[in-house]
Order: C-alpha cells, then sequence, then structure tokens
C-alpha cells in the first residue's frame, strides 16, 4: 500500500503541467530519433546533457525517459519498413515485420508493435514500483566494502555486455576509469594528471565525453561510410488496424515478451537484445502457423516488441535502485543523474523522494503518450525518414558544438570535444563499446573513494572485501559475470571443432 501511495504521489509530480510538456518533448524526440536511421537514443541524450544543465532536474529526467522509450517505438517503424532496426533490440521484429509490410501488411505490423510496446512497458513500469523499493531497502544496508564490490559487478557487466569481446570493453572501461583519476582528489585535496590545465582540476566533464563518443564520434563514423544512396522505403498500404484475428495471435506473445523482458532487463547483466531475440524464439515454437515465421508472422512482432519495452524498463531497476547502468541509454541516463549532482541508489529514495517517484510514474504517461502519437501520426513519421542523411549529421555536428560551448565556454573544452570525438570515431571503426568508458567516467570516482573508506575502517586489510558476506558474493558474481562469456565461447568453438 506504501508503494501505491507513493506512485500515485509521483502521478501528481508527473501530471504537471511543465512536466507533462518536458514528458511530451521527450516521446516526440525519441520517436524521431528511433525512426531516423543511425540515430540512437543515446546519441539524442548525450546532445541535450549540456542544453538542459540549468533546467529543473525533474522535467529533465521525464524528457530523457520519453527519449529512451520513444526511441524503443520509433525504431520499430524503421525496423518494419526499411529492415534497418534502428537498435539492437528491433533485429528480431526487422525479421516479420519487414516480411508484413512487402505483403501489404505494414499496418498491422506497426499496430501490433506499438500496442505490444504501451502493454508491457506499462505493466513493466508496475513491476519496477514493486521492485526496486525492494532492491532499496537491501542496499540500504551496504557498507563501503559492498558498494565497492557493488561497482566492481557493475564494471564487469558493462565490460562484457558491451561490445562483442570482454577485452574490448574492458579496454574502454579502462579508458574511462582512467579519465577518472583527473582532477582534484576528494580525500585528500591533492590535484591529479591536471597536467597545470586549470579546467581540469574539476576532472573531465561527463557532458563532453559524452557528446564526444556518441554525438562527434558517431557522425564521423556514420559519414565515413555514406554513399550517397537512400534506403529503400515500403509504404504502409491498406488498414492501421488490426483485424480479429490479428489481436487473438498476438496478446499472448505480448504476456509472453512481458514476462520474458522485464526479468532479464532487471538483471544487473540485462539489456533488451537478448530478450527480443529469446522471445521471438519461443514465439517461433509456440505458433500455431509455424510455417508463416520467415514469411510475415505477427506473433514474430508482437513477442519481441513487447519484450523490448519490458526490458528498456527492466533496466531502470539496477539503475535507479543501485546505480548500475546496463545500456548505453541507461549509461546516459547515469550521467544526466550526475549532471544534477545526483547519485541514483537508496539514498536518492530517501533524499529525493519526489524526483524518483515523479520520474517512475512519468513511464506511464509517456507510454500512452507514444500510443496516441504512434498510430495516428504514422504516415508523418514515414515522411521523416524522407530527411537527407547529410543534412541530418550536420546538424548534429553543429547542436553538439553550440551545446557544448553553452555548458562548458571554453578553448580546452572544444579541444577535448575534438579529441573524444576522434576517440569514439577510432572506436566505432574498430568496434570499441564506447558506453562502458562513459560508465567508467562516472563511477570510478565513487568506487576509488568507496576502496579508500573501507581500507581505512578495516585499518588497511583487504581481506574485509572478502570477509563480509555481502561484498563476498558480488564479487564472487563479478569474476562469474568476467569469465563466463569466455567459457561459453570457448565450448561454442569446441562443440564446431567436435561436429
Amino acid at each position: 500500500m506504501d508503494t501505491l501511495s507513493l506512485l500515485l504521489n509521483g502521478l501528481a509530480v508527473a501530471a504537471t503541467p511543465s512536466n507533462l510538456l518536458f514528458a511530451g518533448i521527450g516521446v516526440l524526440l525519441g520517436t524521431l530519433v528511433g525512426i531516423l536511421p543511425g540515430i540512437s537514443p543515446s546519441l539524442t541524450v548525450a546532445l541535450l546533457l549540456p542544453v538542459t544543465f540549468q533546467l529543473d532536474p525533474t522535467g529533465s529526467l521525464i524528457m530523457f525517459a520519453g527519449i529512451y522509450f520513444g526511441g524503443m517505438y520509433g525504431s520499430s517503424t524503421t525496423a518494419i519498413l526499411l529492415n534497418t532496426p534502428g537498435e539492437a533490440a528491433s533485429i528480431a521484429t526487422a525479421i516479420e515485420g519487414h516480411k508484413m509490410a512487402r505483403a501489404g501488411r505494414g499496418g498491422p505490423a506497426l499496430a501490433t508493435a506499438a500496442i505490444g510496446s504501451f502493454f508491457a512497458g506499462t505493466l513493466a513500469t508496475i513491476g519496477l514500483a514493486l521492485v526496486a523499493p525492494w532492491l532499496v531497502e537491501l542496499a540500504v544496508h551496504f557498507g563501503p566494502w559492498d558498494y565497492f564490490a557493488l561497482m566492481m559487478l557493475a564494471f564487469v557487466t558493462v565490460a562484457a555486455t558491451f561490445g562483442t569481446s570482454v577485452m574490448r570493453g574492458l579496454t574502454s572501461l579502462v579508458l574511462g576509469l582512467t579519465l577518472g583519476l583527473i582532477g582534484i582528489d576528494k580525500l585528500t585535496g591533492q590535484s591529479r594528471l591536471d597536467f597545470s590545465v586549470p579546467v581540469l582540476l574539476d576532472g573531465i566533464s561527463i557532458t563532453t565525453l559524452a557528446v564526444g563518443l556518441f554525438a562527434v564520434g558517431e557522425t564521423l563514423f556514420v559519414l565515413s561510410r555514406f554513399n550517397g544512396q537512400a534506403e529503400k522505403l515500403i509504404p504502409v498500404k491498406g488498414s492501421l488496424w488490426m483485424t480479429r484475428e490479428d489481436w487473438s495471435r498476438s496478446w499472448k506473445g505480448w504476456l509472453r515478451g512481458f514476462a520474458i523482458g522485464f526479468p532479464i532487463g532487471a538483471l544487473p547483466a540485462g539489456g533488451a537484445e537478448v530478450p527480443t531475440l529469446l522471445s521471438y524464439t519461443v514465439e517461433r515454437k509456440l505458433a500455431r502457423h509455424p510455417e508463416e515465421f520467415g514469411h510475415g508472422a505477427i506473433e514474430g512482432v508482437a513477442g519481441p516488441e513487447a519484450a523490448n519495452n519490458a526490458a528498456a524498463t527492466g533496466t531502470l531497476v539496477p539503475l535507479l535502485s543501485l546505480g548500475l547502468p546496463t545500456s548505453a541509454t541507461a549509461a546516459m541516463l547515469l550521467a544526466g543523474f550526475q549532471q544534477y549532482g545526483l547519485v541514483p541508489g537508496p539514498l536518492l529514495f530517501t533524499t529525493n523522494p519526489e524526483l524518483v517517484w515523479g520520474l517512475i510514474a512519468s513511464f506511464l504517461i509517456g507510454n500512452a503518450m507514444l500510443l496516441l502519437l504512434n498510430l495516428p501520426l504514422v504516415g508523418l513519421w514515414v515522411k521523416l525518414l524522407a530527411i537527407p542523411q547529410h543534412w541530418l549529421y550536420a546538424g548534429i555536428l553543429l547542436f553538439a558544438l553550440l551545446g557544448t560551448l553553452a555548458a562548458n565556454p571554453s578553448a580546452v573544452e572544444l579541444g577535448m570535444l575534438l579529441i573524444f570525438g576522434l576517440v569514439g570515431y577510432a572506436m566505432r571503426y574498430w568496434d570499441y563499446p564506447v558506453a562502458p568508458m562513459i560508465v567508467g567516467l562516472i563511477l570510478g570516482p565513487m568506487a576509488e573513494i568507496q576502496f579508500r573508506r573501507a581500507l581505512q575502517i578495516s585499518l588497511g586489510d583487504p581481506m574485509v572485501f572478502f570477509t563480509n558476506p555481502g561484498s563476498a558474493v558480488l564479487l564472487l558474481l563479478a569474476v562469474v559475470a568476467l569469465f563466463a562469456p569466455l567459457v561459453f565461447k570457448g565450448l561454442r568453438k569446441f562443440q564446431g571443432a567436435d561436429e
């Protein structure tokens, strides 16, 4: 009952005119960036970080969350009509959705994707409101050793789940941790790695790094591969609405998609890619017409899209309750909190309950807004796909430069933006994930402080991390998360050689 009253209070916060406006802007921008190929929600949040640093924290975070969910909705439109998933989580949707569009059933494919996302997103928000307080109560009893072990688990899972290999993820993470050492030591007050540059005494700006890696780096990478040819768009034909048979074949997929997506998304090593592909496999196994899969089965759109949105909401469970980001956009949301001096975790629920519960309640409002926007205005969204790509990315570069100057008007900051942009381009070129670098810069200084506090309390005894049950279990999970991908990869190679 206490959770219900907190959620109702959150609805009152989210329903204020200013926050409704922020939510509306967020879902509009999110749908826009989700539809436009090559622009991710994490890139958009990175671009808006320097612009929103003087705005109200609650409204800004509500807008960022709207961008997150809107991007999930919008990427399904691109996947269905262009066979070009805007996000990796929309790959499963493209398999059947594009076949439906080519068969003249693009309307029902878009409808089941939108309704399934709304349905699963709403249930997942209720699940978030129930699970997050339980995790917070557990985390309140953590000591410095537990927090350090928790951050080690976050580092390992982020490095292991982002990118194509654990080593590349760890390399990106180490770069971020190294950047986190720059500036004034918070415990001793001494400067470190500032190279006699006064601006660096405050450390590396999260905003500058995020905009450089995501916006500038991504723009340079996309333009380096631009061939001048436009994607072939399949027009939406016939009615947008679903038939009675479409409804009967979709609703079970929506339920199964939520049941698969939310728990996996809520895990510290979650994300939306695995549950969407798993949902597609389950729908194919349970379908009454398995022969239609590969030729445009509506179940293959309904299940994965519900799993996608449920997992996206699920990733906010570890982010809000423990401060652990498990997706690129969650990492950028963490940067958004950091921008206002807020640290997601158990203390945030105590010190800023209106912000936290207002943000959670805004997910319900945002999902309803997205449903109302996506179905009637699908024709308008499709027309946005005709925007020339070179115009689009030129605008992104200009916006990145102006936003960085507005937040930190200095030549040194612009120089760092350029350097981080080139680093982001190189990482994309050689297939290194950029999200672990952001996480390393944000969580690295916090992990260092907790590590040193734990050693101070234990009088320098490092065994404190292994004699306390909570930290020992978390460190064990970190070791498992580090070596599990390597073990599974070795088993697959062994099985392949055996065959």
